[in-house]
């Protein structure tokens, strides 16, 4: 059966991976290359990257030997998986805003500590998370985050209509 959805439905999920491969890549290297520091919540952030580009890559590499059911069984626990990543990037863009807190552990003044036991905690160095380390355009990364989430999750979904539309009896 041809359509103009044919080639949609892999390309769509091909391209949420290259951008979710992308941004990964870009928060790593600012953090090794460019010394920004990520807070507790940029890590959080991650974990959407951490299990959603897996289950994609094996998606890919399997496209057309699993089965359909499973297929959209994986399709949708990765658009779960980075709409979290979604709600997490905007959470913390309004951290930064400051239109709500964020977690005491990353958001709190703290105050010093002065015991011998604790040097090493003293010298390490803690980024807030409602300190933004860097805007472009006056987005900070987090709000990209949530962008770039936002993108992922679209394109999973057009994937999945796209694959719907192809599979379906008339």
């Amino acid at each position: 059966m041809t359509s103009i959805f044919a080639p949609l439905d892999k390309k769509a999920a091909a391209v949420a991976f290259i951008l979710a491969l992308a941004a990964i890549a870009g928060a790593w290297g600012s953090q090794l290359f460019g010394g920004l520091i990520p807070c507790e919540l940029c890590l959080e952030q991650r974990r959407a990257y951490y299990w959603g580009l897996p289950i994609m890559a094996l998606i890919l590499l399997l496209w057309n030997r699993l089965p359909l059911r499973v297929w959209y069984i994986a399709m949708a626990i990765t658009t779960a998986v980075f709409i979290w990543g979604t709600f997490m990037g905007g959470y913390h863009a309004g951290v930064e805003w400051k239109f709500w807190p964020g977690p005491t552990a990353c958001t709190g003044t703290g105050g010093d500590f002065t015991f011998d036991a604790l040097k090493d905690l003293n010298s390490a160095h803690v980024i807030p998370c409602d300190q933004v380390q860097f805007r472009f355009l006056g987005i900070s990364l987090a709000g990209y985050n949530a962008l770039v989430s936002l993108a992922v999750v679209v394109l999973l979904v057009v994937s999945m209509m796209a694959q719907f539309r192809l599979n379906r009896k008339d």
